[in-house]
């Protein structure tokens, strides 16, 4: 299918794929191939029996890490998610963080060709205090990344493309979002001031303008990521060799 301090990754870059959750098309081609082996972890950390799940070919520069989904990937999208279970995940979870992760590299694959937008070290830090703070403590942050087997480089470089999408979603589609003053007005009197039916106190469209204005934006930038997802899953060979 990005991380002021960056919003939280896990949240933020699920609220701007939200087409990620919709069913992959039909044409896929399901393949009953597998291949199993250990995932080498370190050695406090549990061991997770690993298999190929996906394949997303662009066609391009990424290389074989971005082509390649494992188990292991759709653990680590979990891990990293405070609400998810991690005991014998259900195949909703898995989907879910499996189209999530498929749309990720198709924007990956976008990214990487803008060096201007790089991650820089803080930005992944705050990236990482961002998630770590999502949940009850650090010990239980850090003991959830090595049941896992989610080593601190592997993070980091999971981090590293979190913050290089999101720096490119605002890149291409909120920089140049533009809401108009008519699509404001229209917006107060067909939705906003309505809402406010049978109350002695309507706010003004001037008080509600920046609320709307938010409102509007968000709306238009899904709208935006909804065609730009349709259009690089047409481009992209996407192939899924175990059902999950």
């Amino acid at each position: 299918m990005v991380l002021k301090t960056r919003r939280s990754l896990s949240i933020s870059i699920g609220a701007m794929l939200r087409a990620a959750y919709r069913l992959l098309p039909t044409a896929f081609c399901f393949l009953l191939l597998t291949a199993s082996c250990l995932l080498p972890t370190a050695a406090s950390a549990q061991q997770v029996v690993d298999k190929m799940v996906a394949t997303v070919n662009v066609g391009t520069q990424s290389g074989c890490d971005l082509c390649l989904i494992t188990y292991s990937d759709l653990l680590w999208q979990l891990a990293l998610q405070p609400k998810s279970s991690l005991e014998s995940p259900s195949s909703d979870d898995l989907n879910r963080a499996l189209r999530l992760i498929i749309d990720q590299r198709l924007i990956l694959e976008e990214a990487e060709k803008l060096p201007s937008i790089e991650p820089t070290p803080d930005e992944v830090k705050a990236a990482r205090n961002g998630i770590a703070q999502a949940f009850p403590s650090l010990a239980e942050f850090q003991l959830r990344l090595q049941r896992v087997g989610l080593t601190a480089d592997k993070l980091n470089q999971i981090l590293e493309q979190r913050v290089r999408i999101e720096k490119y979603l605002d890149f291409r589609f909120r920089n140049f979002v533009v809401i108009t003053q008519k699509e404001v007005a229209d917006y107060y009197t067909d939705v906003y001031a309505p809402r406010y039916k049978g109350r002695q106190i309507v706010p003004t469209l001037e008080a509600a303008r920046g609320e709307i204005e938010k409102i509007l934006t968000e709306a238009r930038i899904e709208s935006d990521m909804d065609s730009f997802l349709d259009n690089a899953r047409e481009r992209a060979e996407i192939v899924m060799l175990n059902p999950v």
